[in-house]
């Protein structure tokens, strides 16, 4: 694990995050008022929801984590970042729903974690790619899972992060290989606008520039499936889809009913998301 770059992280996304929630207004009247950031994709693969205990991986905010407890989950984010921590709890006692969210490098919480004690871990959109190394957070996700528990992931496709924002080839596949990003985490959701924000997007911070950089860590289907097979879960569905949700990710993209974005016209179809769920056999 390369927990110093993890801390570069969380320095790029408390301010990330700041200009992220700028152009999102009043999302504890959204989410009171029976609105949800959950797109059919994760929902599908989580299944019914009610009574269940659910651990949200990376859960940011908590816009996604609320949505699965407005279902009737009962809710447990982790995050790095101070400032999205922060945010998620206020968000929780605005807006009436209940979660409990705690800020700890994912490595660390797992591994202090108590065992089974979740039968749902769900991760999501734009996770995989912070992780140093999959082993342990495989190992981690398994130690929580109840005998019979799942994890869900619903992510973007590494192939996409094979390319730059103009579409050329520009980044490895796999293996874990670090990428550095001098600019920071950036403010993409000023880049996908409503589709991102479908109650009402604000401009907020304009022109918003990272004083922090990050880093990135490339990883193929292969590096992801292979831990959590060794860890002792077997994978019931894999999927592939041929559009991203909400973020608009590469430069000329169309978009498409529910919020979802096309690669731009003359391009052929590639996998931009997948989404798994794999059940712990132990």
């Amino acid at each position: 694990m390369k927990k110093n770059l993890h801390e570069a992280n969380r320095l790029s996304w408390n301010a990330a995050t700041r200009a992220h929630n700028s152009h999102k207004g009043d999302q504890a009247r959204f989410l009171r008022e029976g609105g949800s950031t959950l797109f059919p994709e994760e929902l599908e693969l989580l299944g019914d929801l009610r009574g269940r205990s659910l651990l949200h991986l990376q859960c940011n905010s908590g816009q996604d984590t609320l949505s699965l407890a407005a279902r009737g989950a009962l809710v447990t984010g982790v995050d790095i970042s101070d400032e999205a921590i922060s945010f998620a709890r206020r968000l929780s006692a605005d807006s009436g729903l209940p979660g409990t969210f705690e800020r700890a490098d994912v490595y660390d919480w797992l591994a202090s974690a108590p065992p089974a004690r979740y039968d749902l871990v769900f991760s999501s959109y734009g996770a995989i790619s912070w992780l140093s190394d999959l082993g342990p957070w495989a190992e981690g996700i398994s130690r929580v899972l109840e005998p019979g528990g799942r994890f869900v992931l619903v992510e973007f496709h590494p192939v996409l992060w094979l390319f730059d924002e103009k579409l050329r080839l520009a980044f490895p596949y796999s293996g874990g290989q670090h990428v550095p990003e001098a600019s920071g985490v950036s403010d993409y959701v000023a880049r996908s606008g409503e589709n991102l924000v479908s109650w009402g997007y604000e401009e907020g911070v304009r022109d918003f520039q990272n004083p922090h950089p990050s880093h990135c860590f490339q990883w193929g289907l292969a590096d992801l499936l292979n831990p959590l097979l060794r860890h002792g879960l077997a994978l019931e569905r894999l999927e592939e889809y041929c559009y991203s949700n909400g973020c608009k990710v590469l430069e000329g993209m169309r978009e498409a009913p529910g919020h979802r974005f096309l690669l731009p016209e003359g391009i052929p179809d590639l996998p931009l998301m997948f989404g798994l769920s794999a059940r712990r056999t132990g």
